[in-house]
């Protein structure tokens, strides 16, 4: 049958079984949004205030889902608004895929109004990225886009279409979509046993879990493997759900704001197997004393991570799933008596510390608070800064897509939009959005979209009126010299809740925080937005000084 290009863009769509898209039209995307009213009881778009906005919220679908989030930006500056969100998902593999109007192809490179090269400036930042010129190119660029989104190692692929490609009409045949084939195993029988055989000799050994855990669906062979050999675990922030961390064998985070336990371990441990992480600075720090006296082993399914920032003895390269189904097969059952002894004892020496008693609002409390209410059932996107932080050591994640957050950008201004597009995609359960106010205020237009959508979102915002984590840098490494890091501008975020739509709930005390957490469940429909003012000079611990090795944290 014969279809525009904009009817083929919504028949592929369909093709893919997408439901939701993240959008904000403009004049090259008008023919593509004319499809959209009509086809609006199949793909529900998601009209968001910016369209940075729309691929945060593609991101955090994709991450609570596992599926293809995807966004829809016009030519020029909506192309460009959606960068940062592009490398967002980019640095942390998550599969979206990235739609944008072009101009006609009978403008491009003439500095046509709202003509942008999206293509030159995204290729360092996608998986792969297109320019569409042919409709007869649209359906197989399109379905290709998803193939590579979700393929092996995941990540965003953008996809740029000619306004006349989507006016123009070509034979349309629907096909049932090509799906990623499932990744081998990838290493050989000999490097299984090698690697097995080397955590049989080891006694003093340490997991590190990365993202790549929750991305391959495999915590559950992770946890038999844990289960079976005994050893201890820890995670980088990305990976934080991909091993509970209630249980006994959890030491927390790793590296610059990892635990002392976690730091401990790896400077003593013997062997250190790093699963789906990709060794960053903020983990390994001073390279040449990350784990002195231990043989490294990397399992990942990137071979361009293995020996990238740090020299690796056992290299597993391939699927992670079927790796640790295979080496918890072939390890031993071992009780690492002494080992596990002194994990133990660190923890008890170490623990995570804050001053309970303290007249002033903890952050730290907040957050405790929130995970006792919900019962540790809730999801969690953040900002970036303390907010983070805290969110991670004070929340105890079990199963992956829990926590949400951009780890390896560091995006400001990711986290409301995250929530949106979370909460779209698991409306059976609560979500939680834990920000700074530096953070809430670059993409708070947001709100807007969340109270249109009626969407029960809670926002906390942690309020100290500084950027937090830029001020802690100037107070402990820059001699207190708070360079331009005072953002105390009088903005009252309750009664910009309101304006907004929302609700808006003031805390400034300890003992307010349980009632104002409990009225922000019972909010079904309308966003609520809990402003806790707390101390300017609160602090993240543990921390590494920049160039330190892990092992010489600031515990407080």
């Amino acid at each position: 049958m014969k279809l525009t290009g904009a009817q083929i863009f919504i028949e592929c769509l369909k093709e893919q079984k997408v439901d939701t898209i993240f959008g904000y039209p403009g004049g090259a995307v008008l023919n593509i949004y004319d499809e959209l009213y009509k086809h609006q009881d199949e793909i529900r778009h998601i009209l968001t205030s910016h369209e940075q906005g729309a691929a945060h919220a593609a991101d955090g679908y994709a991450r609570a889902t596992g599926k293809v989030g995807v966004c829809l930006a016009t030519s020029g500056p909506g192309a460009t608004n959606l960068v940062t969100g592009i490398a967002t998902a980019y640095m942390d593999s998550v599969p979206i895929v990235a739609f944008t109007g072009q101009v006609a192809t009978s403008l491009l490179g003439k500095d046509s109004f709202q003509e942008v090269d999206i293509t030159g400036i995204t290729a360092p930042i996608t998986k792969h990225n297109y320019i569409v010129k042919d409709v007869e190119k649209l359906a197989p660029t399109i379905r290709k886009a998803f193939l590579i989104a979700k393929q092996g190692r995941p990540g965003p692929v953008l996809v740029d279409i000619c306004k006349d490609v989507t006016a123009a009409v070509t034979e349309y045949e629907p096909v049932v979509p090509e799906q990623p084939k499932p990744e081998p195993i990838g290493v050989s029988t000999r490097e299984l046993e090698e690697a097995a055989d080397a955590i049989n000799r080891s006694e003093r050994p340490i997991i590190l879990a990365g993202g790549g855990v929750g991305i391959a669906d495999a915590h559950n062979e992770l946890f038999d493997m844990v289960g079976k050999s005994n050893m201890p675990v820890a995670t980088t922030l990305m990976g934080l759900g991909g091993f509970p961390s209630t249980h006994s064998l959890y030491t927390g985070l790793i590296g610059m704001h990892g635990t002392k336990t976690s730091n401990l371990a790896v400077s003593h441990c013997d062997l250190f197997i790093a699963v789906g992480a990709r060794f960053s600075d903020r983990v390994i720090s001073d390279v040449k004393k990350f784990a002195p006296n231990a043989r490294i082993m990397h399992i990942d399914i990137d071979p361009a991570e293995i020996g990238k920032n740090i020299t690796v003895q056992y290299p597993l390269v391939g699927n992670i799933k079927k790796i640790l189904h295979k080496l918890s097969q072939m390890v031993d059952n071992n009780e690492r008596k002494e080992w596990i002894e002194q994990i133990q004892l660190w923890k008890k020496q170490y623990p995570l510390y804050y001053e309970k008693n303290s007249s002033l609002l903890k952050p730290q409390y907040v957050i405790e608070k929130i995970y006792e209410l919900t019962q540790g059932e809730a999801l969690i996107t953040t900002e970036v800064g303390q907010n983070q932080l805290w969110a991670a050591q004070y929340y105890k994640y079990t199963r992956p897509r829990t926590f949400i957050s951009s780890g390896g950008l560091g995006t400001m201004g990711y986290g409301l939009g995250a929530c949106i597009g979370t909460q779209i995609a698991r409306p059976d359960k609560r979500v939680f959005n834990i920000a700074g106010d530096g953070s809430f205020r670059m993409n708070c237009n947001e709100l807007a979209t969340a109270v249109e959508y009626k969407l029960p979102i809670v926002v906390v915002i942690l309020n100290n009126h500084v950027l937090g984590m830029v001020r802690q840098w100037q107070d402990l490494f820059y001699g207190g010299r708070f360079s331009y890091t005072t953002i105390d501008r009088g903005t009252d975020f309750v009664k910009l809740a309101e304006a907004y739509g929302a609700k808006g709930i003031r805390v400034t005390q300890n003992c307010e925080v349980e009632d104002a957490i409990k009225e922000a469940l019972a909010s079904t429909t309308v966003p609520v937005v809990i402003n806790c003012e707390i101390d300017k000079d609160e602090k993240v611990f543990p921390i590494v000084p920049p160039g330190a090795p892990i092992i010489e944290s600031i515990v407080e």
